[in-house]
């Protein structure tokens, strides 16, 4: 056992490092390219199941490295047909994905760190803490497998992809990168980037970058106030990165991008429910373009974060609408197995840190 941790995962090469290992070794250099479709493309979990590679490379292939896959350790399957898995990682850790079907669409809701470290008071995941990020291939596997579980459950294609589960995504910028790349490439799954939704609490910075870097794919971004106050106490990063810095950051989005931000915002009992908060987040939206998402929020426990009153909802609704604020409410999907928004929380792992 102690020889298998040693060895390096496969999938951690790119194709030019795997060309230059298979010439050292005397393999020809182009079974690099079989080699990498095997991986990216079949998603395979074996080396035994490249079966265009000679035995013999195969067994030479086995005694160098790995093939570090997730497993679903555990699958839920709600009334309302979500399915969550808890996705055990090859270092024994826990996260949790999500399939979410509709009439038109099945949703991957996928996980981008093990916890997280932003302290969001409203969330699950943050009573995690952070404990590491996740590997490209590992959030790469999070979708292969519920791409599988959509061909297997429901007889559709997996059909849209969203960061939005636990961890910030900005946060492990790289990896998220990389994997999305794979997900997209013709080389790999070859799923479109507009397909695609990356979900951040909002770091400007991060934002910038992401708009310098031409991303392809859409951004949503975890509001809740537009009232710095407010939001601060909702969301300790808006301490250290306002809503005037987040202002600016989208504007640059824009501009790079030309695509609209979605705006994530739940409305809780006593805390933004009021014509103040409305007011406020339609004159941030004016300044940006962008349409809001109402989210049907999924109390934790019985602490001050609870769902309003379905009155201030219609009236967030309403005026938002007379403004010309495109806006949609979205029901949550899979409460009855913790599997909603804001839920994501391994369970036994709280229980330990608690």
């Amino acid at each position: 056992m102690e020889k298998e941790k040693e060895k390096k995962d496969i999938r951690r090469l790119s194709a030019e490092q795997l060309a230059r290992f298979l010439k050292e070794i005397g393999e020809a250099p182009f079974r690099a390219k079989q080699i990498q479709e095997w991986l990216w493309q079949k998603s395979v979990k074996t080396f035994d199941e490249m079966t265009n590679l000679s035995i013999k490379t195969r067994e030479l292939l086995e005694q160098h490295f790995v093939i570090n896959q997730i497993a679903v350790d555990k699958m839920q399957r709600s009334t309302d047909g979500t399915i969550k898995n808890a996705v055990q990682l090859y270092d024994g850790k826990v996260v949790e994905s999500v399939l979410i079907p509709t009439d038109t669409r099945i949703t991957a809701c996928i996980s981008s760190q093990v916890g997280c470290s932003l302290d969001c008071h409203f969330c699950a995941t943050a009573r995690l803490k952070r404990m590491r990020n996740l590997n490209p291939d590992e959030i790469y596997d999070q979708v292969v497998a519920i791409r599988e579980q959509a061909e297997e459950f429901f007889d559709r294609p997996l059909s849209n992809i969203v960061l939005m589960g636990m961890g910030e995504p900005l946060l492990n910028y790289q990896n998220v990168l990389t994997a999305i790349d794979k997900i997209t490439s013709p080389k790999g799954l070859g799923m479109a980037a507009r397909r695609i939704t990356l979900s951040t609490v909002g770091i400007p910075k991060m934002i910038k970058k992401m708009a310098d870097d031409q991303v392809r794919f859409n951004l949503a971004v975890s509001l809740h106030s537009a009232i710095d106050e407010v939001r601060s106490q909702l969301m300790p990063i808006n301490n250290t990165n306002s809503l005037e810095d987040l202002k600016e950051a989208l504007l640059y989005w824009y501009a790079h991008t030309q695509r609209k931000i979605t705006f994530e915002y739940v409305v809780w009992k006593g805390i933004n429910d009021t014509e103040r908060d409305v007011r406020a987040l339609i004159k941030f939206c004016k300044a940006i373009p962008s349409k809001v998402n109402l989210i049907e929020y999924n109390p934790i426990d019985d602490g001050p974060y609870q769902q309003a009153d379905p009155e201030a909802l219609q009236m967030y609704i309403d005026m938002l609408e007379r403004h010309c604020v495109t806006v949609n409410v979205r029901r949550s999907r899979g409460k009855d197995i913790d599997a909603a928004c804001g839920q994501l929380a391994n369970k036994e792992l709280t229980s330990i840190r608690e």
